[in-house]
């Protein structure tokens, strides 16, 4: 196999918008997932756990893409074998040192205690190329990760390199694609619709953003801006609702954000 040289070279983000990478896509949150596909298991820490729900052990399915084979839910393996299949047609020295760190693994997120990984419902993939897992959170990526992006992108993938700590070996589902396999009745009568408030769980530059502007609406008040919304944000919004004489729901709903800009 003929690989370019470079392609096991680390290249520093710190001059792309992380935040930005992904176009339009957002990393889909927790309230989606649980409302749309439903809930895997009954609890999660960090150790990699099975799916105990037998309606989404149903959608489960193992697919050999050529380099690997991963299991995870039916219409994620179908979009991940055709985004395989570019990336052997358009950088195929790429596509045969791929392998996977996992798909279908119910935890919770790295470093978090309250959201819940897209791992768990078999949505998202961790990869490596030619054995090596890019270190998370270093602020750079394997640039063979950095040239593969816009084609998970076109397919409808999020690239995890944009979190707040950045996961350059993550890729997943994005929320407008988990909307759009819910339409199309992917996931059966187990699909809720979404409330459009941010909660416990959800996490991305929406969650980011508002855990700005409610440092800057409670100075000297102040949560760690992560992107993850915890138990922390949600105290943080509930002091703000109780300023401003809202109903204490510790949610992020549309007038909450209102509010918040004009703080």
């Amino acid at each position: 196999m003929n690989r370019p040289t470079d392609s096991l070279d680390f290249a520093t983000l710190s001059g792309i918008d992380r935040r930005t990478i992904n176009g339009a896509l957002r990393g889909a949150g927790n309230t989606t997932m649980l409302n749309l596909i439903g809930a895997p298991r009954g609890s999660y820490d960090a150790e990699c756990r099975p799916v105990e729900n037998p309606q989404i052990a149903a959608l489960l399915e193992t697919a050999d893409f050529g380099p690997f084979r991963a299991t995870g839910l039916r219409p994620a393996i179908r979009v991940l074998t055709a985004i395989m299949t570019d990336i052997r047609s358009e950088q195929r020295a790429i596509h045969d040192s791929m392998s996977t760190a996992g798909m279908l693994c119910c935890r919770l997120v790295r470093g978090s205690a309250t959201a819940i990984s897209n791992h768990s419902w078999g949505t998202a993939i961790d990869l490596k190329i030619d054995g090596i897992l890019d270190p998370r959170g270093d602020g750079h990526t394997l640039r063979a990760l950095l040239d593969i992006h816009p084609i998970f992108n076109r397919h409808g993938f999020f690239w995890g390199a944009a979190f707040q700590t950045e996961d350059a070996m993550h890729f997943e589902a994005s929320e407008q694609l988990i909307r759009k396999w819910a339409d199309d009745g992917e996931f059966g009568a187990l699909s809720r619709a979404v409330p459009t408030a941010m909660t416990i769980g959800d996490r991305g530059v929406q969650v980011e953003q508002l855990q700005l502007a409610l440092n800057r609406a409670l100075a000297p008040i102040a949560i760690t801006v992560d992107g993850v919304f915890g138990r922390d944000t949600r105290a943080a919004l509930i002091e703000f609702q109780r300023r401003n004489g809202l109903p204490l729901s510790g949610t992020g709903s549309a007038r909450v954000l209102a509010l918040l800009k004009q703080a």
